[in-house]
């Protein structure tokens, strides 16, 4: 049954557009995720994108929250602050009036910031709500460049993977479960996501298990679901040994720079 509440995406967007907008210091602002890729439903949270004046990010953080305040209160505020990309600021917000699922994900931007995550190829189609004269960007993808970097990003998590993934059955042994499914967890999966993901959907390699019901085969993910779900202890081994084959398998499909760009199309 789905619930009503007195606030939707619609009356948050109007909101802190109708303040944004009209700021001289402020030169863009979008919305991605979901949203980007038209997969917007009741449980979706809301990824906003700001680009404003190198130093209006703390009065651009300070007119957003007067506008959310002046349609509800803000309920919840989790700060970021500056991201490990240069010039990208975050904050996440929940109002009071809307379904908990409705988490406003802010990044503020400099203009100078040189990535704004806004390639189509990766980040899905721009929605601008608006672009003053066109003063942000649309990057082209840089193909070559990507490949490069899927290539050492292969070289990383392989060589990650067979240096570490021992720690399972050492914790194992040692009679230490929990850690030993940290392990598999952190260091066996994780590797094996990323590389199932270069082979189908290689501009998402690091989105992790995000988007990966719409962008993996189904009967990969039925695969990925029977090694994840461990009933207990005893079932751990005989999923590491699914795992690391599975993982060898994909690692063979994908040497070679040839390939890399096979997959990018």
């Amino acid at each position: 049954m789905t619930i009503e509440f007195p606030l939707g995406r619609h009356e948050v967007i109007d909101a802190i557009v109708g303040t944004m907008e009209p700021l001289d210091h402020v030169h863009a602002l979008w919305e991605g995720g979901a949203a980007s890729f038209d997969r917007v439903d009741e449980w979706s949270d809301m990824d906003l994108y700001i680009v404003v004046d190198d130093d209006r990010v703390d009065d651009t953080f300070e007119a957003v929250e007067g506008a959310l305040g002046s349609i509800s209160r803000i309920k919840l505020k989790y700060w970021i602050g500056e991201t490990p990309w240069k010039g990208v600021y975050q904050a996440f917000y929940r109002l009071e009036g809307t379904s908990e699922h409705l988490v406003i994900d802010l990044a503020v931007m400099t203009l100078s910031s040189p990535d704004k995550f806004l390639e189509p190829e990766i980040h899905g189609p721009t929605r601008f709500h608006f672009n003053k004269s066109g003063r942000v960007k649309v990057p082209a993808l840089d193909t070559r460049l990507h490949t490069d970097r899927l290539s050492a990003r292969i070289e990383r998590i392989q060589t990650r993977f067979y240096m570490f993934s021992s720690f399972v059955m050492k914790e194992v042994n040692r009679g230490n479960h929990l850690e030993a499914l940290d392990a598999y967890r952190v260091v066996v999966l994780a590797s094996l996501v990323e590389a199932l993901r270069i082979k189908h959907e290689p501009l998402h390699h690091d989105f992790g298990l995000r988007y990966i019901y719409h962008e993996l085969p189904r009967e990969d993910v039925e695969r990925l679901e029977g090694l994840f779900y461990v009933p207990g202890p005893d079932g751990l081994t005989d999923r590491l040994e699914s795992a690391t084959a599975w993982f060898a398998e994909v690692m063979r499909e994908l040497t070679g720079k040839e390939r890399l760009l096979e997959c990018m199309h």
